[in-house]
């Protein structure tokens, strides 16, 4: 009993040994991207690992946050592989502070700015055009979007309101967000009557409507690059290669993000 007791040990801790280099040789990708990136990323994340939720050995682990955050964490040293920005000055800064590798960027993906309201407000179907007036609209609640200083949703939103002459007298309105999804849920719990988000960002929130667009030509185009930073794992470049196939397009372009490049295959 003693000797077969020690064969079923033996052959467990066998098995064991088989089964452990497998695990061993996972590695996982950090992929830092713009907080309106994370329900279409987290998408196409699974389309890339699809098959056991590894792809060649390579786990995605993805950390959201505004573009600013995560560039200035990417200057300051953090381990991260890959970096999605919601616009072409952070990943500018990037590539400025030698965190990104500027010969992988890719300009990947176009959104939209909308305004956007509790689902059940009264507001709809505004017209927004020069003389545009945000702040008679917001009356005295408060306008959500993201920090206008640094977050790119927020100066999308600036950049647009003074075009269109409303930002003056609608500022002082203004509660600005740490990120795009923070403003997103300060709209959907009624603690700002309205708010400026991505296109892409409403549609993923039941708890708010689009009830105007900002004209394209009233702010700068909003763009997503894509790059692997200076220290990411050669794994990367498969990775990025992937977010430029038909199949990642097909799954940005149901979230709502145009494709800006012709898909590899």
């Amino acid at each position: 009993m003693q000797r077969l007791a020690g064969l079923v040990t033996a052959f467990l801790v066998l098995a064991g040994a088989v089964h452990t280099p497998a695990q061993a040789q996972d590695k996982i990708l950090t992929v830092f991207a713009a907080a309106s990136m994370r329900n279409a990323l987290d998408a196409v994340n699974a389309a890339y690992t699809a098959k056991n939720g590894v792809r060649n050995g390579v786990r995605i682990s993805a950390s959201y946050a505004a573009s600013s955050a995560l560039a200035k964490q990417l200057a300051q040293g953090a381990p991260a592989d890959v970096y999605v920005s919601a616009d072409m000055a952070w990943m500018d800064y990037g590539i400025e502070t030698k965190a990104i590798d500027p010969a992988t960027r890719v300009n990947l993906l176009g959104n939209a700015i909308v305004l956007i309201a509790p689902k059940e407000s009264g507001i709809d179907d505004v017209a927004i055009g020069p003389g545009f007036d945000l702040a008679r609209l917001a009356g005295d609640g408060r306008i959500a979007t993201g920090d206008v200083r640094a977050v790119p949703v927020g100066k999308y939103a600036k950049a647009a309101l003074e075009k269109l002459g409303a930002w003056k007298a609608a500022e002082p309105k203004f509660a600005m967000a740490e990120n795009v999804r923070a403003a997103l849920a300060l709209v959907a719990r009624n603690e700002a009557v309205l708010g400026i988000v991505y296109a892409t960002d409403a549609r993923v929130e039941p708890g708010v409507k689009v009830v105007g667009t900002f004209p394209a030509g009233s702010h700068p185009p909003i763009i997503y690059p894509v790059a692997a930073t200076v220290n990411a794992r050669a794994e990367a470049r498969d990775y990025l290669a992937f977010l430029r196939t038909s199949e990642a397009k097909a799954i940005f372009e149901k979230f709502g993000f145009s494709f800006l490049i012709r898909p590899t295959s």
